[in-house]
């Protein structure tokens, strides 16, 4: 019998003559045995000879496109069995060629994903083939934003058999403000002398489209935010500061001329207590009387003068660090206690939130709530008085966290809880004997 070849999901046929050299009648049943039979057929299966005379059948081969049916040469058997004599069963055998054929099935996982310079994509590809086959992964982009690198590059696939591969890809630079950017590009998966070709060869598989959304650094309320800081303090140093520092010189230029004045207004009196006596001649004895009390009123005047000076000066300037770190979701209070006999005026405190957390903080000088804020509007706050704010002896300072979410600091990696600093500066005084 001739040798067949075939292709998968194609026909072929060829014929097989039977002939009945007995002496009687004879009935014969015909089967396919080895590998082809799943595949094979003979029409018709069975017939009926009478003596000397003989007929030809048909074998019919139709292998499934599968790569269960791999490429090569197979053995063929036609098992011709009589009814009468079964003992003189034959089996004549040929051979059938299965021609290769190639085809590729591949997909891309996920198809889309964001990131600041870079992301990480999974690529399956399968032999669905019936031959053995390399396979050469590429990827190609329109433009030359991205780099695009396949781990592995390549692998042999056996008929049936997947494999997967990294795709990894990077934007050429970062986007520091704005609105993302889409960068669409694609997956080619063939034998390594079609993986650059713009379409698939025949068998292979269909370019796989994905897309790298590249997000901005800063969001864009952020720079709306900075934005806002810059203009405030713009107008601070152009409009609020020249005003606040006018208005405290003419109210320092005011209380030293009154501090020279009241020196001046006490001799004046003096004097005046020295010359009534001399204008009035006889009453110069009873008229000192009244001119030595002018005097002693004036000296007890100065005397009042001087407690006054030694209980609300003497001050030093005092700074004062509280540091606060909460547990996300808690709420922790860091405070700074003035001590006994002395006042403290603040004029100045910074608060920083390095981190970025959200959540609330909340200060207080004593019994009085000064500002509550929100953590994610500000990295780094601060606020200033002209007239300190005293807190008396024994009084607190007092910073309240409750911490929503921490924040990411400039190492990269999110804290655990967050983290607050509050600088609180002014004028630490002693306390007068009048006030206690």
């Amino acid at each position: 019998m001739p040798t067949v070849t075939v292709s998968p999901g194609a026909e072929a046929t060829t014929t097989l003559t039977v002939r009945n050299d007995g002496d009687i009648v004879e009935a014969y049943t015909l089967d396919v045995v080895g590998d082809c039979a799943a595949w094979t057929t003979v029409e018709p299966a069975r017939v009926s000879l009478y003596p000397g005379t003989s007929e030809t059948v048909t074998v019919r081969f139709a292998p499934p496109r599968s790569h269960e049916v791999p490429a090569g040469e197979k053995p063929l058997g036609i098992r011709v069995l009589p009814a009468e004599h079964p003992e003189s069963v034959a089996v004549p055998e040929m051979t059938v060629v299965v021609e290769p054929f190639h085809e590729l099935r591949a997909r891309l996982e996920p198809g889309r994903r964001r990131g600041w310079l870079g992301a990480r994509f999974r690529t399956v590809v399968q032999n669905r083939g019936n031959a053995p086959t390399e396979v050469a992964l590429s990827a190609r982009q329109p433009g030359e934003e991205l780099r695009l690198a396949f781990t592995p590059e390549r692998r042999k696939l056996e008929p049936g058999e997947s494999a997967e591969a990294g795709l990894k890809v990077r934007a050429r630079k970062l986007i520091w403000f704005g609105a993302p950017a889409a960068w669409p590009f694609e997956v080619v998966a063939g034998e390594p002398q079609d993986a650059g070709a713009e379409g698939p060869r025949e068998g292979g598989a269909e370019p796989l489209p994905g897309e790298f959304a590249q997000i901005p650094v800063f969001p864009k309320w952020l720079l709306i935010l900075l934005a806002a800081v810059l203009a405030l303090l713009l107008a601070w140093f152009a409009l609020v500061r020249p005003a606040v520092r006018s208005t405290a010189e003419e109210a320092g230029a005011k209380a030293a001329q009154e501090e020279n004045r009241q020196p001046q207004q006490g001799g004046s009196a003096s004097g005046g207590g020295q010359q009534e006596p001399q204008g009035e001649g006889q009453g110069s004895g009873g008229a000192a009387g009244p001119g030595g009390a002018t005097s002693g009123g004036g000296g007890s005047t100065g005397g009042t003068g001087g407690p006054g000076g030694s209980g609300g000066g003497g001050g030093l300037q005092s700074s004062q660090t509280i540091d606060v770190q909460t547990d996300a979701g808690g709420r922790k209070n860091g405070t700074y206690v003035v001590p006994e006999g002395k006042t403290f005026g603040v004029t100045d405190i910074v608060v920083a939130n390095f981190q970025g957390d959200e959540g609330l903080l909340t200060i207080s000088f004593g019994q009085r709530k000064i500002t509550t804020i929100a953590l994610e509007t500000f990295r780094n706050q601060d606020y200033h008085w002209v007239t300190p704010i005293q807190i008396p002896e024994k009084a607190a300072v007092t910073v309240s966290v409750t911490c929503a979410k921490p924040g990411t600091p400039a190492t990269g990696k999110q804290a655990s809880g967050c983290h607050q600093v509050l600088n609180v500066s002014g004028v630490l005084s002693d306390v007068s004997r009048e006030e206690r």
